[in-house]
């Protein structure tokens, strides 16, 4: 699996969601950004990440590294990231 691929399945599975994800084809890192985060705890934001992956998680994905934030808590981080 490309990082593209991995993006492209959180996008289409997560309402209004934006996935940043690098990658070497099994082990991936991804920031996903989406209001439908909001008033989950991380275990269920992760939980949702994972439910919408399904088999491709458990057959292309070795590893995968979430931070998972609504639009505003990216606000927040972004500039941070960027310095």
């Amino acid at each position: 699996m490309t990082p593209e691929q991995l993006k492209a399945l959180i996008e289409k599975g997560i309402a209004n969601a934006t996935a940043i994800v690098e990658g070497d084809g099994s082990h991936f890192y991804a920031y996903v950004i989406s209001d439908a985060f909001a008033g989950l705890s991380p275990v269920k934001r992760h939980q949702l990440v994972y439910a919408v992956l399904g088999n491709g998680f458990d057959n292309a994905i070795h590893a995968l590294s979430l931070q998972t934030l609504t639009c505003a808590e990216w606000e927040v981080q972004a500039p941070q990231l960027a310095g």
